[in-house]
C-alpha cells in the first residue's frame, strides 16, 4: 500500500511540475511578445535555463520585416562581444594546463612584431589586463580614422581589417593609464588577446573554441561569424544615419551580410541562438565549461569604477556583485543591427539570454532598456 502511494505522490508530484513549466513558457512568451510590442521591435528570441537544466524558449515578430519571415526559436543572430567570454574561459584553460601564464606580460608573445613598441603600455600589459579590460589601451572602434577607414571599406568583398591592422589605429597613441590602474573597454585589446592564444594553441582560434566548447557543450548553433553569407540569421536594422555609413537593413537582397562580421574575431565574432548563449552561461558560470576549478579566474576582476567596486570586469565577463537579483554574470552584445544579452543569476541558478535584430530607436537612446528587459524576463521565470 505504501509503495502505491508513494507512486501515486511522485505522478502527482510529476503532473503538478509539469504544468507548472507549461505556464511558465505561455507568461515567458507573453512577456516577450509584450517587449517586443512595447519597444516597437523587429522581433526578439528569448531562452532560459533553470539550474536543474530545464529550459525554455520564446520568440517574437519578425526576422525580415520586408519578406514577413516569422522569428523563430533557432533564429540566429550575430552575439557580439558575449564572445568575449569564449576569449577569457579559452585564457583560463589555456592557463589551467601549463602553456600561459595570466600575469606573464604580452612581450612574451607578441614582441616579435615590429609595431609592438608603439602599442601603449606595451612593456607592461599582461593577458590578465586585456581580459579585464585594464590595460589602459584605447579602443579603434570608437576612433575617427577606424570609423573613417571603415566607411570607405566595408563594400569590399573580404574584410580588409586584419587584426594587425585593427591594432595599428592605436599605435603611438597615449594610454588611458598605467596598466593594471584603471578600467576602459577596449575591443583592442580583446584582438591583442586572441593574437596571444594564437601564439600559444598553434591553431585557429575558433577552432579551439569549437573543439574544446561547442562541440563538447552541445551548442550546435553556435558558429564563427567569418563570411557575409550566414545560414539562418536574422536581418538586423539600424539607424540609416548611423555612424559607419551602412545601409540601415543588415542583409542584402542575397541574404549576405554588408558588414563583413570577421572584423570582430575576438572581440566577438560568434553566430548563435538564445538558447544556445544561455547555454553556454549556465554551464560557464557554474564550473562545468572547463574541466578543474576555474571559476576564482574567471571571476578574478577590475573594478569598472573605483567608486563603485560591486560592479567589475572579469576574464570576458562582467559581474555585479550587489545586483538586486543578487550577484549577475553575463555579458552585454551590440554589432550594427543586433543586441544581445546573457546573463547568469547566481542565488537562484537562473540563466538568461536575449537577443534583438535592432539597434536603433529607444534600445539604442536607451541603455536602462536592456537591464530593465533583462529584469522582466527573470522576474517570469522566478515567480511562476
Amino acid at each position: 500500500m505504501r509503495k502505491i502511494l508513494l507512486v501515486l505522490c511522485l505522478v502527482t508530484l510529476a503532473a503538478c511540475v509539469n504544468h507548472s513549466m507549461t505556464k511558465v513558457n505561455k507568461d515567458f512568451q507573453s512577456e516577450v511578445d509584450r517587449i517586443r510590442a512595447e519597444f516597437n521591435l523587429p522581433g526578439m528570441t528569448a531562452a532560459y535555463i533553470l539550474n536543474d537544466g530545464t529550459s525554455g524558449t520564446a520568440s517574437s515578430g519578425f526576422s525580415d520585416i520586408e519578406t514577413k519571415a516569422l522569428m523563430k526559436d533557432n533564429t540566429r543572430m550575430l552575439a557580439a562581444s558575449i564572445g568575449k567570454s569564449f576569449v577569457g574561459a579559452l585564457s583560463i584553460a589555456l592557463a589551467q594546463e601549463g602553456r600561459l601564464t595570466l600575469d606573464e606580460p604580452i612581450s612574451r608573445w607578441l614582441g616579435k612584431y615590429d609595431w609592438f613598441e608603439q602599442l601603449p603600455n606595451h612593456e607592461s600589459i599582461t593577458l590578465r589586463h586585456l581580459l579585464t579590460q585594464s590595460s589602459g589601451l584605447p579602443d579603434h572602434v570608437h576612433m575617427e580614422e577606424f570609423q573613417k577607414a571603415f566607411a570607405s571599406e566595408w563594400k569590399k568583398s573580404e574584410n580588409t581589417f586584419t587584426p594587425e591592422r585593427l591594432v595599428r589605429f592605436i599605435l603611438n597613441k597615449p594610454a588611458l593609464f598605467p596598466a593594471g590602474q584603471g578600467w576602459a573597454y577596449s575591443d583592442t585589446g580583446y584582438i591583442l588577446a586572441g593574437m596571444v592564444l594564437e601564439e600559444i594553441i598553434a591553431n585557429s582560434y575558433y577552432d579551439e573554441i569549437h573543439a574544446r566548447f561547442i562541440k563538447p557543450l552541445k551548442v550546435s548553433d553556435t558558429s564563427p561569424s567569418d563570411r557575409r553569407n550566414l545560414h539562418g540569421l536574422s536581418a538586423g536594422y539600424m539607424s540609416s544615419d548611423n555612424p559607419f555609413g551602412l545601409p540601415a537593413k543588415t542583409l542584402d537582397e542575397n541574404g549576405h551580410l554588408y558588414l563583413h562580421p570577421a572584423i570582430e574575431w575576438t572581440g566577438g565574432g560568434l553566430i548563435t541562438t538564445s538558447l544556445d548563449l544561455s547555454r553556454w552561461g549556465a554551464a560557464l558560470f557554474t564550473g562545468k565549461a572547463l574541466s578543474g576549478e576555474y571559476l576564482s579566474e574567471l571571476f578574478t576582476a577590475a573594478a569598472i569604477d573605483p567608486n563603485a567596486t560591486d560592479i567589475q570586469y572579469g576574464a570576458g565577463i562582467a559581474i555585479n556583485t550587489n545586483g538586486r537579483f543578487g550577484p549577475v554574470y553575463g555579458h552585454a552584445g551590440w554589432i550594427p543591427g543586433y543586441i544581445s544579452s546573457l546573463r547568469h543569476y547566481r542565488n537562484s541558478g537562473v540563466t538568461i539570454a536575449f537577443q534583438i535584430n535592432t539597434d536603433s530607436g529607444v534600445i539604442a537612446s536607451n541603455k536602462s532598456v536592456v537591464k530593465k528587459i533583462e529584469e522582466r524576463l527573470l522576474e517570469i521565470v522566478i515567480e511562476k
